[in-house]
């Protein structure tokens, strides 16, 4: 018995100590409610899946806080090994020399397996130097789609398998939708800044900014009201939103367009791709939901042309020893595997960041079981990207939406014209790239 207990008790002496010689690696990251369920089961099938290492991961908030959060911790040095930033950081994190580990450097050292060919270009191209090399890697990479209530299309004497493809047609099945009281308003958006100005300008294949929209070096400036057709359709917006055709979702992430598009008040929203989880979730029982394409207007020369990216990445921090950026190259490599992308694209409604993800979703007949799930991935490699359409980088860029956001509301309130809006969008936010500029020179 003595023997038997004694056993038993090596045994767990023996269990804890390969538990505690388990490598620790942090995760800071800003994915709440389901995609935030999500990602736990993601890490702990990891953790699972081998005994060397341990992921924390830790939701610090939105994307703004988690950012914040990282370089507070940074420079008091206790920043996790990884941290999620939204697409629009990255010039920052570019500018934070020594506080990054890149991935194509981390992978290289640490031996670990890498091919950065296998990652789709129209994703991974938003996040390299201009050697081509990957700095961060994509894990949540979303594009703007158009959700729309199919029932509310059918009452109004719509075809429900027909979304609207142009603005014209927004606003046409719009008015027949709300004169037919199959909803009070035609549609709704989140995020102006995001799809409403910044993929509209690609969609339409028009600048952004000058030197390639940011890519081309920290000099660059937007040009936002030199848009002819972004003035346009910002004036349009203040237009329909008088005759209650659209209805504003509010600032930021537009957060009060969802609850309208769920209960039914709004019959089109458009959001990211990666919004489709919530969208089924919370349209469950109530209508069926159809996907399509951002409209745009037939007469901008080049459009459509492709819509870029939103999301996030992981980047690397620096001052961790070898045996966790050890673990971290192990743990981005099992994130970046086909089974998972395949599985977290699916779940979540984000782009599958490899080709191998994407044929394995083909390969089990998703795509062709939930119609309207590829319609992100068909978007943004409608055409091969240009300088206006693959993106934009700049410092402060964060605090530029927050500007989009102010002058926008100012547009809605009759206090300036589409035209004054943009410019002093383009004033105000030149103004903070330029003590960006001046800060990393």
């Amino acid at each position: 018995m003595i023997r038997t207990t004694l056993v038993s008790a090596m045994a767990l002496a023996a269990s804890m100590s390969m538990a505690q010689a388990k490598t620790t690696i942090t995760w800071w990251h800003a994915m709440g409610g389901e995609l935030g369920q999500k990602l736990d089961q993601i890490v702990a099938d990891y953790n699972k899946s081998q005994d060397q290492y341990e992921v924390v991961a830790t939701y610090k908030g939105s994307y703004p806080e988690t950012m914040t959060a990282a370089i507070a911790a940074f420079r008091a040095k206790k920043q996790p090994d990884i941290v999620q930033v939204f697409e629009v950081g990255t010039g920052t994190m570019m500018a934070a020399k020594g506080a990054i580990y890149p991935v194509y450097k981390l992978m290289k050292d640490t031996g670990t397996e890498f091919d950065p060919k296998s990652y789709l270009q129209a994703v991974v191209g938003y996040y390299t130097d201009t050697d081509g090399n990957m700095l961060s890697m994509p894990f949540n990479s979303s594009t703007p789609i158009l959700y729309y209530n199919k029932d509310a299309f059918k009452k109004a004497g719509l075809d429900p398998d027909q979304p609207p493809k142009t603005w014209a047609e927004v606003v046409d099945d719009s008015k027949k939708i709300m004169s037919s009281g199959a909803a009070k308003c035609g549609f709704t958006t989140g995020w102006v800044s995001w799809v409403q100005t910044e993929n509209f300008s690609a969609w339409h294949n028009q600048p952004i900014g000058t030197m390639e929209n940011g890519f081309g070096g920290l000099d660059a400036r937007l040009v936002f009201g030199k848009d002819e057709a972004l003035v346009k359709h910002w004036a349009n917006l203040a237009k329909w939103q008088k005759d209650g055709i659209f209805k504003y979702g509010g600032p930021v992430g537009g957060n009060d367009a969802p609850p309208m598009f769920y209960s039914g008040d709004c019959a089109m929203y458009m959001n990211s791709s990666a919004s489709r989880a919530g969208v089924l979730i919370n349209t469950k029982g109530k209508f069926e939901v159809g996907y399509g394409m951002l409209p745009y207007y037939k007469d901008v020369k080049g459009a459509p042309q492709n819509t870029i990216i939103g999301g996030a990445t992981l980047w690397v921090l620096g001052g961790h020893d070898k045996a966790e950026y050890k673990g971290v190259a192990d743990f981005l490599h099992y994130l970046s595997s086909a089974k998972v992308q395949a599985d977290w694209s699916q779940f979540s409604g984000y782009l599958p960041i490899t080709q191998a993800a994407y044929d394995l979703g083909k390969s089990q007949g998703f795509y062709e079981k939930n119609p309207g799930s590829d319609v992100g991935i068909k978007e943004i490699t409608l055409n091969t990207p240009t300088a206006n359409s693959k993106g934009l980088r700049f410092g402060n860029y964060v605090q530029v939406r927050d500007i989009i956001d102010d002058e926008f509301q100012k547009l809605l309130s009759g206090s300036e014209t589409a035209q004054q809006a943009l410019d002093n969008v383009d004033s105000r936010g030149n103004d903070l790239i330029a003590k960006f500029e001046q800060a990393n020179k």
